[in-house]
């Protein structure tokens, strides 16, 4: 069961990484958000994580497609607010 208070604490979290990623002209830190993240979706919900992933595999692990998963799972997560 998807907790709101589990969508809540990612949406926050996810939101604020996001909008510091796509302002960073700073690659270090680009990877190091990347790697948070990664960390952070080890941890939450993997019932959550799967319905943001919509099947896709590395969703949100995956480099090339980091800047496109992130901003689909935050548009995704406030929808389920």
């Amino acid at each position: 069961m998807i907790t709101k208070d589990s969508i809540e604490t990612a949406y926050s979290f996810l939101h604020q990484k996001r909008n510091v990623y796509i302002h960073s002209t700073m690659g270090w830190q680009k990877d190091d958000i990347e790697y948070a993240i990664a960390s952070y979706i080890d941890e939450m919900s993997q019932e959550l994580y799967e319905e943001i992933a919509g099947g896709k595999v590395d969703f949100l692990r995956d480099h090339k497609q980091f800047a496109e998963d992130i901003t689909s799972a935050v548009e995704q997560l406030e929808k389920m607010l």
